[in-house]
């Protein structure tokens, strides 16, 4: 995702840079920016600049570097701008389906308490000067940073807002399901979708999911309210 969203900055830079006249030649030894695509341009900057540390260890295991690779999926929704054709989406929601674990015993609701601060948090995952430890905390949903969720507080517009979703979905069989889907691997219903993989990534728990699920769907959550 932040390789995506470089190489956006970085058609912008190179249409500046080929502003920039041939006066200002490169650097001997240096790349010249004004004749690499955005997409190359993206991946020196990111990779290859120094601008990041790049071998800063990660809670998941490995380094930043390797975080900043793409993966299949999401080089193919660079690749076609996040519209696959109809081929390609259908791989991709097989694909998708196919990586949901479901808990045993079936999908059940957790504790809407802990998924309020699961959903308003946005712990986790962070690196930097100060990383997140997940050995003091465990890692929040961040979900409110794209969504709205209770009527009594402000969150994002980015998603669409899940204010009574509860309500308007009911507790069924079908809307655990769904909800469970949508948080564990979004992209089963919605190829190319800008919404993490919480669960194929091995960033929310079941038992976490659980809990955020409860947090949209009982009617004494605050969203349903």
């Amino acid at each position: 995702m932040m390789l995506n969203n470089m190489t956006r900055f970085a058609t912008v830079l190179t249409l500046s840079l080929g502003a920039y006249t041939t006066s200002h030649a490169a650097e001997p030894g240096k790349p010249d920016y004004t004749k690499m695509s955005a997409e190359a341009l993206a991946e020196h900057l990111v990779l290859e600049s120094g601008s990041f540390d790049l071998d800063q260890p990660t809670q998941e295991g490995g380094t930043a570097r390797e975080r900043m690779i793409q993966d299949d999926l999401q080089k193919l929704c660079s690749q076609t701008r996040n519209k696959p054709n109809a081929e390609q989406a259908g791989q991709i929601v097989t694909a998708a389906r196919a990586s949901i674990q479901y808990p045993e015993g079936g999908i059940s609701l957790g504790d809407w308490q802990k998924g309020g601060d699961l959903a308003w948090g946005g712990f986790g995952y962070r690196i930097g000067h100060n990383p997140d430890d997940h050995s003091q905390r465990d890692p929040s949903g961040n979900c409110y940073n794209c969504h709205a969720l209770s009527p009594q507080r402000t969150g994002g517009d980015i998603g669409p807002s899940l204010t009574g979703y509860g309500i308007i979905r009911g507790d069924t069989e079908a809307t655990r399901r769904f909800v469970y889907d949508m948080i564990y691997n979004p992209h089963a219903y919605f190829p190319c979708t800008h919404m993490p993989r919480m669960g194929a990534k091995g960033l929310l728990t079941q038992e976490a999911i659980a809990d955020i699920m409860a947090y949209l769907l009982d009617p004494e959550s605050p969203v349903n309210k």
